[in-house]
């Protein structure tokens, strides 16, 4: 077993949640945030990845380039 990890999926579909009201709430649409199923901003380590390149992480979460 590796110790990096490859692009994450953070589920197949929307899940019903119950979120306190006046409360800001952004889903995790990347797979990287620590903080599933709800947004760490763990995105923004990935704003200059292309499109259909495989990417690995290292479980620290610091890209590694191949």
């Amino acid at each position: 077993m590796s110790d990096m990890s490859d692009a994450k999926r953070a589920g197949d579909g929307p899940a019903e949640v119950h979120l306190e009201a006046g409360k800001k709430s952004a889903w995790c649409a990347c797979g990287r945030s620590s903080n599933q199923p709800f947004c760490d901003g763990s995105h923004k380590k990935t704003l200059d990845e292309e499109n259909g390149k495989t990417y690995k992480y290292s479980p620290d979460g610091t890209r590694v380039e191949p």
